[in-house]
C-alpha cells in the first residue's frame, strides 16, 4: 500500500469519490499505518509525509486522527508507533479465519445432511458478524437467506445466533451487553422488552438451543447453537434458516436440532483438540 496515497482532492481521486465508493481519506489513513514495519517501527511526521508522498499538514492530519481513535501512539519526541488497537483487530481477523477454517467441513456436512443454509457467527460489540456461510437449496431458502453473505452484521437480540451466544456469556458480560441494547423491532415478533429479552435467553440456556421467530424479518425461522472453545467458552454459533411456513418452532427443535447439536458439538470438540 506505501505510495498509495495521494492528496485528498487530487484529479486521480476525484472520479471514484463523485461514484460515492471510494474514500482517499480511508485510503490514506490505512497507507499511513501501513508504513509501520519490524524495521521501522517509529516514525515522524517528515518520514510518513516523504514516504505517501503527501504534505506534512496533510500527514499531521489523518496521523493525528489516528491517535485519537487508538490506532496510533506519539512518543515524547513526537513520533508516531502503531496501538495495541492494531493489533487487537488484526487478531481478531485471524481468530475469525482460524474458527472459519476448522468450521468449515462440519458447516458443509450439516449442509448436505439437511438441505439448508448454514452459518458461523462471532460476537462483535452488540452484534454477530457472519464469518462463513453456506447457502442450501431446499424449497424457500433463497427468498430467508435475505442475501446476507460473510461480513453481514445482525443485531443479537434479533438474531437466533446472536441470543445463542448471548445466553451462554458469563453473567456479568451478558447482563452488560442487555443493560446496553436498544430493542428495535426489526421483525413482527423481535423481542423489544429487555425483561422478554432475558426470560429468552434463560430458556435458551436450559434447551441448549435458541429460535429466532420471525424476530429478523417476517417469514423466517432461524434455529441456532452455540459453540465452545477449548476452555468452555462461548465462541461462535452456528444458525440455520428456515422459511417460517415449512417448520413450526417444535418442528424445528425435532427435525434440525439433533444435526445442528452435532454439528456445534463436533466443532466445539475439534477446537478443544
Amino acid at each position: 500500500m506505501r505510495g498509495l496515497a495521494k492528496e485528498p482532492g487530487s484529479a486521480e481521486d476525484e472520479p471514484r469519490e463523485r461514484s460515492g465508493r471510494y474514500s482517499s481519506s480511508l485510503r490514506a489513513g490505512l497507507a499511513i499505518l501501513n508504513c509501520f514495519s519490524a524495521e521501522q517501527p517509529v516514525l515522524g511526521i517528515a518520514n510518513l509525509a516523504q514516504e505517501l508522498s503527501m504534505s506534512r499538514s496533510t500527514t499531521h492530519r489523518y496521523a493525528s486522527t489516528l491517535v485519537a481513535l487508538g490506532y496510533l501512539e506519539q512518543d515524547q519526541a513526537r513520533r508516531y508507533r502503531l496501538a495495541p488497537r492494531v493489533v487487537d483487530v488484526g487478531m481478531s481477523v485471524l481468530d475469525s479465519m482460524a474458527l472459519r477454517g476448522k468450521a468449515r467441513e462440519h458447516l458443509l456436512e450439516l449442509r448436505e445432511q439437511t438441505g439448508r443454509t448454514v452459518s458461523l457467527a462471532v460476537l462483535d460489540g452488540v452484534e454477530v458478524r457472519y464469518v462463513d456461510r453456506l447457502h442450501g437449496w431446499r424449497r424457500g431458502q433463497y427468498a430467508v437467506d435475505l442475501n446476507l453473505g460473510v461480513g453481514a452484521r445482525l443485531p443479537i437480540n434479533c438474531s437466533a445466533m446472536g441470543k445463542a451466544i448471548l445466553a451462554h456469556l458469563p453473567e456479568d458480560e451478558r447482563e452488560r451487553l442487555v443493560a446496553g441494547l436498544e430493542l428495535a423491532r426489526l421483525g413482527p415478533n423481535s423481542i423489544t422488552s429487555k425483561r422478554a429479552l432475558r426470560a429468552e435467553l434463560e430458556q435458551v440456556r436450559e434447551d441448549g438451543l435458541a429460535v429466532g421467530d420471525e424476530e429478523l424479518a417476517p417469514g423466517v425461522r432461524t434455529l441456532a447453537a452455540p459453540v465452545f472453545g477449548p476452555d468452555g467458552e462461548v465462541l461462535a454459533a452456528i444458525g440455520m434458516p428456515v422459511p417460517a411456513d415449512a417448520f413450526t418452532r417444535e418442528e424445528l427443535h425435532e427435525v434440525l436440532g439433533p444435526p445442528l447439536r452435532a454439528a456445534a458439538k463436533r466443532l466445539s470438540a475439534a477446537l478443544r483438540a
